[in-house]
C-alpha cells in the first residue's frame, strides 16, 4: 500500500455549498478534462494519440475517486499495489497491468499518474494513459497473436517515479526507452501525457485559490454523492432481483483456437447490482486474455446505463459502492501472471456487448444490438526507400448496432471521442495509398432501425513490409435484438501484384507484402433494432440511392423498388405479408447460425477454417 508524505493538513471539507458554485465547479473540471485532451494532442507524435486520440484522462478526489473522465478510474489499483512513497513532486509511469490490477490491461498503455499538491497536502490527482504505438517485443506494434506470455509483448514498466521531487529519473527514462523501436515518438507523447496532466494539476490549484480548498473538496464530494442518488435510483427501477444471463463469444485467439465464451450474470439484492463472470471460459494460451478491472469494468455499466437512462448524468466514480463485479480467478477476464495480455482488445469490445445484452433484457425497448464487437488495429512497417524505419498502427471502425432511438452510424468508433486517421495523414507520413474508403452496403443489420454498416479500407503499400492484423466478428454474428437481423462479419484479403487474391485472418503477425499489394480491411456491420418490415419503405429507398443498401438488400426489408428507384407499394404490401409469414414471431435476440452450423460452413462462407474449440470447451 502506498504511503502519501504530507507536509500541510487538508482543511476540513465546508458544509454548506450552493448549486451555482457546484455548476461552477463541475464545468471548470470537465473544461479542464478537455484541456488536457487539446494538449496531449498538441504534443503527441503518433498518429494513435496525436490523430485517434486513444488516450484517456481522469481528474479525481484525494482518495483516487474519478470526478471527471473518460474510461474509469485506475488510480485505486495503483495506490493498492504501489508500495513506495508519494511526494510532492512525484510522477509516477507503470504500464504493467499485473502490478496495478488491470488499471491498464496491455504494457502498450503507459499510464501516468500525478499526485496534485497544495500547501502540503493532496487535494486530488490528474491521470491518463495513452497507447503507445511500439513497447518493443516480439513484432513491430507489440501486439504478438502468438504470444504466450507477457514476457513476448515488450517493455514491461512497473510503477515507478518518472518524476521524484520534480526532478525527471532520467536513468530509468533510458532504460525503458531502450527496449522500444520507436524512441522518439514514446518520449514525445509520454511528455505529452506528462504535459495534460501537470495543465489539470495547475486548473485544481487554480479552483481552490478560487474557491478555498475546503469549498473545492467538498464540492467533489456533492458530484460524487450526486451520482451515487442518481445511480441508486436507475437501479432500483431497472434492475431485477431475478437473475439474467448473457453469453457472448471472442472468435478466435489466432493460434486456430476458439470460440472463447465470455458468460454474465446480473441481478439486484436491495440497493446493489450484481454483477458475476462465473461460467466464462478459462484464461486463453494465446494472448486475447483481457485483465478486467472491477472498477473500470463498473464504469463500463455506469456508462451504458447513463447513456441510456439519463445522459445529463455526470459519470465519475460515486456510484461504485452500488455495483459488485465477479471475476473468477484464472479466467479469460482474471488471467494468472504471466499470461499474455497484448490482443485483449476483443475482449474490451466485447464487454460492451455483453452489457447490451444484459441490461435491456427485462425492457427490450431499450435494448442495444451487437456491434461494440472489437477495435480492429493494422499495423504496417519496414523500410522505405531512403532506409528509413516506418511504422504504422492504426485503429479501424466497424458498424454501430442499432439502438432504441436511432440507426447504428456507418463505420464509427464505439470509444469516446475517437476519430479516424486521416487519410492525407496516411499518405503523407507513411508509404501507402488509400485507394479505396468506403462503406460495405447491406453490412449493417436490417431492423426497423439499421445497425450501421462496416467499412472497406483498401490500402495500396508503396514499400515491401510486413503487417499485423488485428480483429474478430469473423466467425460470429453481430447479433440482432427485438426483430432486428444481424449485421455481416468482417474479413481481411490482399490482391497481390500477381493478381492473386488471398484471404487473411483476422489475426496475424509477420505478413510480408510487396510494394503494389493491396490490403482490403473490411469490418463488421451492427445488429439491426426492431422489426425491418416495419422500418419506412421511402426511407429503404433513400439509402439505396446513396448506396448504404443494395436494391436486393431492400429486399430484406420487405421494400421492392421499381426500376426509377421509387417504392413499388403493392409490391412491397405482397412481400412483406410473405417475409412475415414465412418467419413467424421475431424472438428477442438474433445470434444468425448457431456455433456448429458456422463451423460446418466456416472454410465456404470465410475461406479460412473453422477455430477449433479449446481443451477446455463445455459440451
Amino acid at each position: 500500500m502506498a504511503r502519501i508524505i504530507e507536509t500541510g493538513q487538508r482543511p476540513a471539507p465546508a458544509t454548506d455549498i450552493d448549486v451555482v458554485t457546484i455548476d461552477i465547479i463541475e464545468n471548470a473540471l470537465r473544461n479542464a478534462r478537455y484541456e488536457m485532451d487539446a494538449v496531449l494532442f498538441r504534443t503527441a507524435m503518433s498518429p494513435g494519440i496525436r490523430e485517434q486520440h486513444d488516450e484517456f484522462p481522469l481528474i479525481a478526489d484525494p482518495q483516487g475517486r474519478m470526478v471527471v473522465g473518460q474510461f474509469g478510474s485506475f488510480i485505486g489499483g495503483f495506490l493498492d499495489n504501489y508500495h513506495g512513497t508519494i511526494e510532492e513532486g512525484d510522477v509516477f509511469l507503470t504500464s504493467d497491468p499485473y502490478s496495478c490490477d488491470g488499471a491498464v490491461s496491455h504494457a502498450n498503455d503507459w499510464l501516468v499518474l500525478l499526485p496534485v499538491f497544495r500547501e502540503g497536502a493532496v487535494i486530488g490527482w490528474s491521470a491518463m494513459f495513452g497507447h503507445m504505438t511500439d513497447v518493443g517485443g516480439k513484432v513491430p506494434g507489440s501486439l504478438p497473436t502468438d504470444a504466450t506470455s507477457i514476457f513476448e509483448e515488450g517493455v514491461i514498466i512497473p510503477p515507478m517515479k518518472l518524476y521524484k521531487g520534480g526532478e525527471l529519473q532520467s536513468e530509468a527514462l533510458a532504460l525503458v526507452l531502450n527496449q522500444v523501436r520507436m524512441k522518439e515518438w514514446n518520449r514525445s507523447d509520454l511528455n505529452a501525457i506528462v504535459a495534460a496532466c501537470r495543465t489539470a494539476a495547475k486548473r485544481l490549484d487554480e479552483l481552490c485559490g478560487r474557491f478555498g480548498t475546503d469549498v473545492y473538496l467538498a464540492v467533489l464530494d456533492a458530484l460524487l454523492d450526486r451520482n451515487l442518488r442518481a445511480m441508486r435510483q436507475l437501479i432500483q427501477t431497472t434492475i431485477s432481483e431475478d437473475k439474467l444471463t448473457f453469453t457472448d463469444y471472442i472468435d478466435d485467439d489466432g493460434r486456430g483456437n476458439g470460440p472463447y465464451r465470455i458468460h454474465c450474470t446480473m441481478w439486484r439484492e436491495g440497493e446493489k447490482v450484481i454483477l458475476d463472470f462465473e461460467g466464462t471460459d478459462p484464461q486463453a494460451d494465446g494472448s486475447i486474455n483481457f485483465y478486467l478491472n472491477e472498477n473500470m469494468f463498473k464504469m463500463f455499466f455506469g456508462i451504458y446505463m447513463i447513456m441510456v437512462f439519463d445522459p445529463q448524468i455526470l459519470w465519475n466514480d460515486g456510484f461504485y459502492p452500488l455495483v459488485d463485479v465477479r471475476i473468477p480467478e484464472g479466467s479469460l477476464l482474471k488471467p494468472r501472471y504471466p499470461a499474455a495480455l497484448s490482443c485483449r482488445t476483443h475482449g474490451l469490445g466485447r464487454i460492451f456487448d455483453i452489457l447490451g445484452g444484459l441490461l435491456g433484457q427485462r425492457q427490450p425497448d431499450f435494448l442495444c444490438a451487437a456491434g461494440f464487437s472489437s477495435s480492429p488495429h493494422l499495423m504496417y512497417s519496414g523500410y522505405d526507400q531512403d532506409d528509413e524505419w516506418f511504422q504504422l498502427y492504426q485503429i479501424g471502425f466497424g458498424g454501430i448496432p442499432g439502438r432504441p432511438f436511432g440507426d447504428g452510424p456507418d463505420g464509427h468508433s464505439l470509444w469516446p471521442s475517437f476519430t479516424n486517421v486521416p487519410n492525407e495523414f496516411l499518405e503523407s507520413y507513411f508509404p501507402l495509398v488509400i485507394e479505396t474508403y468506403e462503406t460495405v452496403a447491406d453490412s449493417g443489420g436490417p431492423g426497423f432501425f439499421r445497425g450501421g454498416n462496416g467499412v472497406d479500407v483498401g490500402y495500396r503499400f508503396l514499400e515491401p513490409g510486413q503487417i499485423s492484423i488485428h480483429d474478430d466478428r469473423w466467425f460470429t454474428y453481430p447479433w440482432g435484438v427485438n426483430g432486428g437481423v444481424p449485421g455481416a462479419r468482417s474479413t481481411k484479403y490482399l490482391l497481390r501484384t500477381d493478381g492473386t487474391r488471398e484471404v487473411l485472418p483476422s489475426k496475424c503477425d509477420n505478413v510480408e507484402v510487396a510494394a503494389g499489394d493491396v490490403l482490403h480491411y473490411v469490418t463488421w456491420g451492427g445488429g439491426g433494432w426492431g422489426d425491418p418490415f416495419t422500418r419506412d419503405p421511402d426511407l429503404v429507398a433513400k439509402e439505396v440511392l446513396r448506396g448504404l443498401v443494395t436494391v436486393e438488400g431492400a429486399r430484406r426489408y420487405g421494400v421492392v423498388l421499381t426500376d426509377d428507384g421509387a417504392v413499388d407499394a403493392d409490391a412491397t404490401t405482397a412481400l412483406r405479408a410473405e417475409l412475415l409469414a414465412a418467419r413467424g414471431e421475431a424472438g428477442v435476440f438474433d445470434f444468425g447460425p448457431d456455433i456448429d452450423t458456422l463451423r460446418a460452413t466456416c472454410q465456404e462462407e470465410t475461406g479460412l477454417p473453422a477455430p477449433i474449440a479449446p481443451v477446455f470447451a463445455r459440451s
